[in-house]
């Protein structure tokens, strides 16, 4: 029986259905079975960021998340140490929201756009996931999700697709789709990836021994 986690890495580019294949994983198995803990509860404070030539925050570069901060978080769970994080709010870029405890667990997932660009965080999956769609597909997720659910403008969403979003995407993530263990082809569904990526982590999980 093993008996240290097993650690996945879970990337892709914005609106490719990260955060929807992360909640049906989550479905399928109990918190003693799965930690999931996301990148995105690591975007450094508004006032921290660099504006844009037009003055806007661009959330789709590195330096915008403490990926030290997130790596050594990572190495803590991979330790068996149970870790506590402040929730990030879009809507509110400058506010810490409520703090949220993460447990280790035979399995961690981790999730974020820059976790393979970042060598140190990089390093320590045991298996590499990426989830892609196509570019106007992805917009046309997007679109939906911020106009609805950030209150963010059409016309904005759009400009930072184009500024920010999409040169982000081809310089600090499809260069790593490549390396990736398995890559899942998100345009329509990903039912039959979800039940392999399932499958394969209940018998893996099974197999760690952990105590907590």
């Amino acid at each position: 029986m093993e008996n240290r986690p097993f650690l996945v890495g879970i990337s892709g580019g914005s609106a490719s259905g990260k955060t929807s294949f992360l909640k049906a994983l989550k479905e399928r198995f109990t918190e003693r079975e799965v930690c999931i803990i996301s990148q995105d509860n690591y975007y450094k404070l508004a006032f921290e960021h660099q504006l844009d030539e037009n003055g806007h925050i661009n959330f789709d570069l590195p330096e915008c998340v403490d990926l030290d901060a997130f790596a050594e978080d990572l190495s803590k769970l991979h330790r068996g140490e149970t870790i506590y994080r402040h929730e990030y709010l879009f809507q509110h870029e400058n506010q810490q929201g409520e703090l949220l405890t993460f447990k280790p667990a035979p399995i961690i997932v981790c999730e974020g756009l820059f976790i393979f660009y970042y060598e140190r965080i990089f390093n320590q999956f045991d298996l590499k996931i990426f989830i892609s769609a196509e570019e106007e597909i992805a917009l046309e997720r997007r679109l939906k999700r911020d106009v609805a659910e950030r209150n963010i403008s059409e016309e904005f969403v759009l400009y930072q697709w184009k500024n920010h979003v999409l040169p982000s995407y081809r310089k600090y993530l499809l260069p790593f789709m490549a390396q990736a263990d398995l890559i899942i082809n998100n345009n329509t569904h990903f039912k039959n990836s979800l039940q392999v990526v399932s499958d394969f982590l209940y018998t893996k999980q099974s197999k760690i021994g952990l105590s907590r």
